[in-house]
Parts: structure tokens; sequence; C-alpha cells
């Protein structure tokens, strides 16, 4: 493609933040330090989850870069990005988060097949693009529109990236087409992450950014957007990121039984402390993050230094010092909370926490309830070990 190619190396990969714990070195999938996650409210790009399937594309040359818009509309486009810096920007806050978050965790109780993720495969950014609403009004989709004259129910975005999954070709996935075109939904074609121009980790020079959506949906370095009739068929949406019940093994799996993942359900977890910490008898600081997908707000956080026995609740915020309303006006609808609580941890024990989103979901307690063979959503209970010690410490 003009301006942009997809390497069929690794040597030309973009540099990286020495902290980052690589789980996969090529492709490149990393994540921060779980304590760098409740630093700040925004995730600084340097600290943002990199998920990859292949070698990180190069721009070449970004005036000659274009999208191409075609499929089951009247009158197929090329973008190129000076046509989108002319649409109307918006700024967006929110969470991406790998469907596959704390599959360590999972796959700790049973063996799971996928990247090893701690707590967090999961970051918070300010996203500034154009909105798929508006774009698609330009092939002449119209807001709020479900199914296209030539009967397009689906949009499909293809990268420009080559991964193993799809024998070589690039990695592809789509969303409803009444998704994409609500102005509710806030579906960006993304080409700027807290301010600055997208990185090359991060999908420069365009990227869709869908919120409250598993980030496998969020696709980066666009290539085309295609209008169908039925979902992508690409691996990732029907051999992938699909939630089996535990009783689904590798030699009875039937992937056409399970519709692609999309909203990522209640999830929290504790950044302050290590799956084992220890520290001295009193007062411990407990915090962390919670988010819900589909832009239901967090209610609660329940905090136990029992094992679950007891519980306290956790003050939670986005705005430093200011307490989160859920789906209040105040509160960004699509970002994640963070979370805190001060207790006393007199003698050895397990840490929990669990979160409740506006509809009243609830944290499962147990991994083993929804131990599945890929190892997704890893939404249980969070669990961490403090041992109290009174000496050299």
């Amino acid at each position: 493609m003009p301006g942009i190619r997809g390497p069929s190396d690794y040597s030309q990969e973009p540099p990286r933040h020495p902290s980052l714990r690589i789980n996969y070195k090529q492709p490149f999938n990393a994540e921060p330090p779980r304590s760098a996650l409740v630093s700040s409210y925004i995730t600084p790009v340097e600290f943002f989850f990199k998920r990859n399937h292949g070698p990180i594309p190069v721009v070449d040359d970004i005036d000659s870069y274009s999208v191409s818009m075609s499929g089951l509309i009247d009158n197929p486009i090329e973008l190129f990005m000076k046509d989108i810096w002319k649409l109307p920007k918006y700024v967006v806050t929110a969470t991406l988060q790998c469907a596959g978050n704390r599959r360590t965790a999972m796959s700790n109780v049973k063996e799971v097949k996928g990247v090893g993720w701690d707590v967090s495969a999961i970051g918070n950014a300010v996203w500034g693009g154009a909105k798929l609403a508006d774009v698609l009004e330009l092939v002449g989709i119209a807001k709020w529109t479900s199914t296209t004259k030539s009967g397009g129910k689906h949009v499909e975005f293809v990268s420009i990236d080559k991964c193993k999954e799809e024998n070589g070709g690039p990695y592809k996935a789509s969303i409803p087409l009444s998704h994409a075109t609500s102005p509710e939904a806030d579906v960006l074609l993304a080409y700027e992450m807290n301010g600055e121009p997208l990185k090359r980790d991060h999908g420069y020079p365009l990227r869709v950014v869908v919120p409250g959506v598993i980030g496998a949906r969020s696709v980066k370095w666009l290539d085309s957007i295609n209008i169908i009739a039925e979902e992508c068929q690409g691996f990732f949406m029907q051999k992938d990121y699909k939630m089996f019940p535990p009783s689904v093994n590798w030699d009875n799996i039937n992937w056409s039984t399970r519709r692609p993942q999309m909203d990522f359900p209640v999830q929290c977890a504790i950044c302050s402390l290590e799956d084992v910490t220890a520290v001295k008898p009193g007062k411990v600081k407990v915090s962390g993050y919670a988010a819900s997908g589909g832009g239901r707000g967090i209610e609660r956080i329940d905090v136990s230094v029992d094992g679950g026995k007891t519980w306290v609740e956790a003050s939670r915020h986005q705005k430093t010092g200011v307490p989160c309303i859920a789906e209040d006006t105040s509160s960004d609808k699509w970002a994640w909370v963070l979370f805190e609580v001060t207790v006393d941890v007199p003698h050895s024990t397990e840490i929990v926490a669990k979160a409740v989103d506006s509809a009243a979901n609830v944290q499962p307690e147990n991994v083993l309830d929804i131990w599945n063979l890929r190892g997704i959503l890893n939404t249980s209970w969070h669990r961490v070990k403090v041992q109290v010690g009174y000496s050299n410490m």
C-alpha cells in the first residue's frame, strides 16, 4: 500500500520502555509493572500495554497513505489523512483492555493457550480523531443506520500488518453497522493518543478505537474499511476471542457455536501489591483499577482482608481528588476508575477485590467457574497474598 508497509521481519521495531514486562518478543507483547497503572488516571503511552500479531508497520510517506472504503455501498472512496483531519475532531477518554488480561492467573489453575498476561494488559488513554459515524456519512451511510440499501450490516476494519494466524495476511475485525453509525458509541478513527500523534506500537498513523469493547476490535494501522453483509470472517473473529464454557476443550470445540466477544465484563485488579508481598503489620494501602464494558460505570469496589468473609468499600475516582459517580455526566463514560482503601493487616492473609458495575454485574468469585480454553475474560475476584513480618523490613 502506498505510504505504509507491513514488514516481513522484526528488524525495524520501535524502541520500548525498559521496564515493560515482555510476555512475547516476536511479535512484541508486553505490559507495564502493575504499580505503573495506578500512578496516573491517564496511562502514559510508554506504559500502555503492547499487543501485536506481527512486525510493526512502517510509514514511508504520510501524504500518500490512504484508507479505502468499499463494499456494499454505492460510492467507494479513498480517504487520505488530510480528508480525515478536515472532519470534526473528537476527544474520547477510553480504556482499552486485551481480552486475555489476567490470563496467567487462569492458566495457573488449569492450562490455557495464549500470551501470559498479568493484570496490566489494560490502559486508559485520551484518544483524538474523527467519529466513524461521520466518516461513514462520506459514503452515504446516515447516522443510526443498521442496514444499507445493498444489505450491509457490518463494518470490517482491515489492517496493514501481517500475522501468522491469517497465513501472512492482515489482521481484521468487524463491528455491527448499528454500532458504527451511532454517534453515542464514540467509535473513532483515531490519529492521536494522549494529545500526540499515535506511536507506531499503537497504530500510527490511524487506528480504530471501539470504546467499551475488547481491544481485539480496535484495529491498528488501518488499511481499509469494508461494508459487509455478515460478520468479518477473519481468524480473530471466528477462531479466537470467543467465550466457551469450562466443558469445552480442544478436542470438542466448535467455533461456530459462539459469537465473537464484544463488550468486556466488569473487572478490577489490585495494583499496589504483587501476587505475594511482604509487609509490616499495620495499615496497608490497597489500590487498583476497575472497569466495565459497554459504557457501564463502576458502582463500587469491595475489598476484603480475610479472603472474602468481610468487606469494606474502597473510594473510587477518575480525576484526582474528585469522587466518581457511576454514569454521572461528570464521569468519563468509557474509562476506568481508580480505587483506594487503607486496611489493617495484623497478620499474613489474602486480600481480595471485586467490582460491581452500574447494572449490578459483579465479578465471579472463582476462576474455575469461568475457565475457558483460550483464557479470555478472567474477571474473577482478584486475590493477592500479604506476608506479615516483624524484622528486616
